[in-house]
């Protein structure tokens, strides 16, 4: 039973991811954008059958090039989405056609990896999908935050509570 509810969270998370990229969507300047990724990781750690004990030496070079994967997808993804700030110094984003090309591509990949260690015997349990995913949004995340912090803020004038000071002539 703890299985399924396993793959039940990995199929919430990733509607949820999916669901949340097909729109423009507002980005707080929250700094805990490694909390999910977080979770999902330790929840992975905590379950067993993240390796297959009885191939576990193709069963980590399956995890391994499973979480290569899903950093290259993440970094992809984070790099193709589009990052803009409003006028009102707000930040968002979206999810392009490139953003779609780039979770097909780590979809297909992940699929024949899962073909090819079940066709050698090995069985991948939810806790390295889990792994999987976390690493994929981690990346995804750091990345994005790291864009949006190059973003410059709009130039705010007196209005806005900078300090008005006048030109030269205009002090006495």
């Amino acid at each position: 039973m703890p299985g399924l509810v396993n793959v039940l969270v990995i199929i919430a998370v990733i509607a949820l991811v999916v669901v949340r990229q097909c729109s423009a969507q507002q980005l707080s300047g929250d700094r805990r954008w490694w909390v999910l990724p977080g979770v999902l990781l330790v929840m992975a750690l905590r379950e067993p059958g993240l390796v297959d004990p009885r191939h576990e030496a193709l069963s980590f070079v399956v995890l391994g090039a499973e979480l290569a994967v899903g950093l290259v997808t993440g970094a992809g993804w984070a790099w193709t989405t589009r990052l803009w700030r409003a006028e009102d110094g707000a930040l968002w984003s979206k999810g392009t056609r490139a953003t779609v090309y780039v979770w097909t591509g780590g979809l297909i990949l992940r699929a024949a990896l899962y073909g090819l260690a079940a066709a050698l015997g090995i069985h991948q349990g939810a806790p390295a999908l889990m792994m999987a995913l976390a690493a994929t949004l981690l990346v995804r995340s750091g990345v994005l935050a790291r864009r949006a912090a190059e973003i410059p803020q709009p130039h705010r004038g007196p209005a806005e509570g900078v300090p008005f000071r006048p030109a030269r002539k205009d002090r006495m």
